[in-house]
């Protein structure tokens, strides 16, 4: 295909036409497939981010014609198979997207595949129970269970053996969990708190209900304390979602779409309720926030209570950098923190609000925030998959060598799993951290 002059204008989204029966098409899907490769392959301006596009050039450069149409389509999968969902080719590289006549989206053509490719083959035990989040985290958390769990996962010959039989590679990190869940710790310091008044400045309301998340539930309590800490600090009310399940990405991106819809109808009713009530919405994992200011507002947009929480929910330093904005942000910091690498999330890149965190934590006196916009390939299953862990390490390697070759004072991230990974690959990071765990140190509270 001939290459045309790509989209000047701030690309735009399609909804996701997920229910109709032409999606789950698989000679529907194969042509589109075929269309959106052939721009791609006349393209190949993405090359540089996840395997899918190395893997699908491989396959037209080996083919017998050179091009698109000498490819099986039955090696298509191979290339959807490598998209975690990461949007940066949509929102960074792709001049073709929406308003584009040509309108690619590459990453809803890689979910419509992995619709398609679940309900016609369901899904591994491994990519079951992986994507289980709010299941696994139950169970884990036991008291014993969770020490028993946790020694497994550190044994080398129980992850040698797990690897030959479920398919988790047994180099991978995988995190620890913790009886004394986020909500054991900070459900507690929100029912003895002084009542704040809430401060509205700006757009925001002052108000916040911090949406847990099973990552932040589970395996990283302690962020909850630093978040009560922090918003606190800065005037702000917080209280806990009071319920919730996962937000549905592992499922979206396994491509069990019913599951995600599942998932939203136990979660839309108890959030919107919330911002009925005043509350603004925030969450400390980039790609929970992504499900509810984009995908979910995407797969049902006429759903009124979906808009309703999209116009609500915020990433946690998109909100404080706001009240920064209006004047009600506080800057007492006691602690400098000195040199900062930065590793950007991929699904805080694309929600297209800047590097807010950076932003922030630049107002610490004597402190360097060096962002790296790269990524970490983790993609919250990807990297611990037998089949896919060496790729992930792979996309991780120029982040691991410009952590290291600044050899920080601190290593963060905003995705925790994304922070580990690439700590452990680092030669330099003894522990990574989160951004608001650092932001509390600043305060010293």
């Amino acid at each position: 295909m001939a290459q045309r002059e790509g989209n000047l204008e701030a690309p735009t989204r399609h909804p996701l036409d997920w229910k109709s029966d032409d999606f789950y098409n698989e000679q529907s899907l194969n042509t589109e497939l075929e269309r959106v490769f052939d721009i791609c392959h006349g393209c190949r301006r993405c090359v540089s981010l996840c395997d899918s596009f190395p893997t699908l050039f491989d396959l037209v450069d080996d083919s017998a014609t050179l091009e698109v149409d000498g490819v099986d389509k039955a090696d298509y999968s191979k290339v959807s198979d490598q998209c975690y969902l990461c949007d940066l080719c949509y929102m960074t590289k792709c001049p073709y997207t929406p308003p584009h006549e040509w309108e690619v989206d590459f990453p809803h053509l890689m979910l419509r595949a992995k619709a398609v490719k679940f309900t016609q083959e369901g899904a591994s035990v491994r990519d079951k129970i992986l994507t289980a989040t709010d299941i696994v985290g139950k169970l884990a958390t036991i008291p014993l269970v969770d020490i028993t769990v946790n020694a497994l996962n550190k044994n080398n010959t129980f992850r040698k053996a797990l690897e030959k039989g479920l398919g988790v590679h047994h180099q991978a990190p995988v995190p620890e969990y913790h009886r004394k869940t986020l909500r054991k710790r900070v459900a507690p310091l929100v029912s003895e708190a002084t009542a704040i008044a809430p401060v509205t400045a700006g757009v925001t309301q002052g108000k916040v209900a911090l949406y847990v998340t099973c990552y932040g539930n589970y395996n990283s309590p302690e962020l909850g304390e630093d978040f009560y800490n922090v918003f606190t600090h800065n005037g702000i009310h917080i209280d806990l979602v009071p319920k919730e399940q996962c937000c549905g990405m592992p499922k979206l991106e396994l491509g069990d779409l019913q599951a995600v819809a599942k998932l939203k109808e136990a979660n839309i009713p108890v959030l919107a309720k919330l911002v009925d009530e005043g509350y603004d919405l925030i969450a400390p994992i980039p790609s929970c926030v992504l499900m509810y200011k984009q995908e979910l507002p995407l797969m049902f947009p006429d759903d009124e209570d979906v808009r309703k929480v999209q116009k609500a929910f915020y990433d946690p330093f998109e909100y404080l950098f706001l009240r920064h904005k209006s004047g009600a942000f506080k800057t007492d910091f006691k602690q400098t923190l000195g040199d900062i690498s930065y590793q950007v999330a991929c699904h805080l890149r694309v929600q297209n609000i800047g590097l807010k965190t950076r932003d922030i934590l630049n107002l610490i006196p004597d402190t360097q925030v060096h962002a790296i916009e790269r990524c970490s390939g983790h993609d919250g299953t990807y990297a611990v998959k037998a089949e896919t862990h060496d790729k992930s390490v792979k996309i991780a390697r120029p982040v691991v060598r410009k952590v290291d070759q600044q050899d920080p004072d601190y290593f963060v991230s905003d995705c925790p799993m994304a922070a580990v990974h690439i700590g452990n690959l680092s030669a330099k990071v003894d522990k990574p951290e989160h951004p608001m765990t650092l932001l509390r140190k600043a305060y010293q509270i």
